[in-house]
């Protein structure tokens, strides 16, 4: 079981960015997927997830409105669309299945900064 998170950057608060999970080493669209993000000095937290069809799981209170989490398992991939971004949001973004984790891929690191 493989991850691969992209699409990270530097961008200006009220920004948006869009990131994608790669997904590779199992049959991705029978699993349901997640979005955790870990801020530096913080623990690693939940931020979005999405079952197996593209339905939504959850979202973290702080990103409701804000974040739109999708997938196309026609591409062994999933998204994390952020929008309105705040300095808050500054972190390096994860993803993994959402009921079980599996071994962490590299993440990629969103700035969110003037």
């Amino acid at each position: 079981v493989h991850f691969v998170e992209s699409g990270g950057g530097l961008v200006q608060p009220g920004g948006s960015l869009r990131i994608s999970c790669a997904a590779s080493g199992f049959t991705f669209r029978n699993y349901d997927m997640s979005w955790y993000r870990q801020a530096p000095g913080k623990e690693r937290e939940l931020v979005a997830a999405i079952n197996n069809i593209g339905g939504i799981i959850k979202y973290r209170d702080s990103v409701k409105g804000r974040f739109t989490i999708s997938r196309d398992n026609t591409k062994n991939t999933m998204y994390l669309q952020m929008n309105s971004l705040k300095p808050e949001d500054t972190a390096v973004y994860y993803c993994n299945w959402y009921n079980l984790l599996r071994a962490w891929g590299p993440g990629t690191q969103v700035t969110v900064s003037s």
